[in-house]
């Protein structure tokens, strides 16, 4: 069994979204988090499960998204994340962070690349 570009970069993104909204729904139900707290978070995971749905509709964009959350993942950790981590530990998570999204991202704008291809061969035919 083949599975396409398409199909993986859809899994990636969507288990990556769907991994913060559990995270984040089971931490605050653990910890009886007061809604006042949660309420930003679920604000971030909503723009999450949009980021991680644009592509299904507009390929190019929503994958330039990803990859641009991945990016910004991947900085945000660096900058804030805990400074007295050990390197290899830093790096390990950073990747963690960064990777899904990033992948997802590039995923689908080399499915989209690949299918403009095969349209304007397809055209040229």
């Amino acid at each position: 069994m083949r599975v396409s570009i398409l199909s993986l970069a859809r899994a990636l993104a969507l288990l990556w979204a769907g991994f913060w909204v559990f995270f984040v729904a089971a931490e605050a139900w653990a910890f009886h988090t007061p809604p006042r707290l949660w309420l930003p978070w679920a604000g971030m995971l909503l723009l999450f499960v949009i980021v991680a749905l644009a592509p299904w509709r507009w390929e190019m964009t929503g994958g330039f998204l990803l990859a641009g959350m991945g990016l910004l993942a991947g900085a945000a950790y660096v900058v804030w994340g805990p400074a007295r981590l050990p390197v290899a530990s830093r790096l390990l998570t950073t990747a963690m962070f960064a990777a899904p999204p990033l992948l997802a991202g590039l995923l689908f704008l080399i499915h989209h690349r690949r299918a403009r291809a095969a349209s304007a061969r397809f055209r040229a035919a």
